[in-house]
């Protein structure tokens, strides 16, 4: 339970369904910062005392379970580590891998109960080889790409009450007629432990900040920039550059070197992808590869051969068409059409129809244009 709507609304329809509901909330941070003075973040102090006094109106036991050591390790570090590499991660990806499903369901199972139920917008199902994790009903809410870190075993002990509900607006309504003062309460945002929302800021902290060169594709010197972490592959606003590209268009980063502290930019064609690979992945129900899905899709053998499917790469992206294949210890997922401004570090969620199959951790990209002129 955040504190939130949704999780509110979650544990009262699992109170409903005549299941033994426990709320936990999750500590994870003893900063004193993290009382939350706006609408940004969530697990907060405040968070934790509205998750508590819904829990109440509910009649069911409520506990706080302090996680803040390993979400400092798993989440907050990798975030760092990642940027100081040069890559783009997402933190939400790792908290819901490491943190709310990986340590919460460890110790939740340990403790006999069968099912962590969360507010997420996803569906679990039934499948033809087990639980498959879906989209949920209501597109612009749905939250699967977040939760394509779950594996098989996790869905076999997920429950995801708001998973067919068809709007955001009827929980809040649900909400308010059940009387959670929760009802109206905005929803979290940006990145829960930069509370003030200057990741750039917070970076230079503890990554630090130095001088560095800004290329071109060519290897001219266009700028100059105080920190190569503060750039990510794609972004326009901020470039301060001192030199005019000779076609007058705008100029986009193509590329972070942390080991020389150099920025690349260039036109938004170079930034264009044909293919993602990344070799940290999992799968949300059957592995494809073992299972002999990907042949039924692929309606041959699965190996170097590939099966149709769509890849999301933002939470709040469009998922693209594409064929994705396992080999040689890499998801390697070949686009249909170019795709614009994906850096090493995001994670890449497949999928077939409404079905989540898997994901991984991007570790390298193909330029269309190598691959046009290969």
């Amino acid at each position: 339970m955040s504190g939130g709507v949704d999780s509110a609304v979650a544990a009262a329809r699992a109170v409903d369904a005549g299941h033994d509901v426990v709320g936990v909330h999750l500590a994870l941070s003893r900063a004193p910062g993290t009382l939350r003075t706006g609408s940004r973040g969530c697990c907060t102090i405040e968070d934790s005392m509205d998750a508590r006094r819904v829990a109440d109106m509910l009649e069911i036991p409520f506990y706080v379970w302090d996680f803040s050591e390993r979400f400092a390790e798993d989440v907050v570090q990798d975030f760092i580590d990642e940027y100081r590499a040069g890559r783009t991660p997402n933190p939400c990806m790792r908290c819901n891998q490491h943190i709310k499903f990986d340590a919460v369901m460890e110790r939740g199972l340990a403790l006999g109960f069968d099912a962590i139920a969360t507010g997420h917008y996803a569906a679990v199902v039934e499948g033809p080889e087990g639980k498959e994790l879906h989209r949920a009903a209501t597109w612009a809410k749905d939250q699967s790409y977040v939760l394509g870190v779950l594996t098989t075993e996790q869905l076999e002990h997920c429950y995801f009450p708001l998973g067919s509900t068809p709007s955001k607006e009827e929980v809040r309504s649900e909400a308010a007629q059940r009387g959670f003062f929760v009802a109206q309460k905005p929803d979290s945002h940006d990145i829960c432990f930069i509370p003030d929302g200057d990741t750039r800021g917070w970076l230079a902290d503890r990554v630090g900040a130095e001088e560095g060169q800004v290329l071109d594709s060519s290897g001219e010197v266009v700028g100059s920039h105080q920190g190569a972490h503060a750039f990510t592959v794609g972004q326009r606003k901020g470039l301060q550059l001192g030199y005019p590209a000779s076609d007058g268009k705008p100029r986009f980063v193509l590329e972070v070197r942390p080991k020389t502290n150099e920025v690349v930019v260039g036109p938004k064609e170079e930034l264009a992808l044909s293919e993602l690979a990344g070799a940290a992945m999992s799968f949300a129900g059957p592995d494809p590869v073992r299972s002999g899905y990907a042949e039924a899709i692929a309606g041959n053998e699965f190996g170097c051969d590939e099966f149709e499917c769509h890849v999301q790469v933002r939470a709040h992206s469009d998922p693209v068409p594409a064929r994705a294949k396992v080999t040689d210890g890499e998801m390697v997922i070949l686009l249909d059409a170019p795709l614009l401004g994906v850096s090493p570090g995001q994670s890449a969620v497949i999928y077939v129809g409404t079905r989540v199959v898997g994901q991984c951790t991007i570790d390298r990209t193909v330029s269309a244009l190598a691959s046009a002129h290969a």
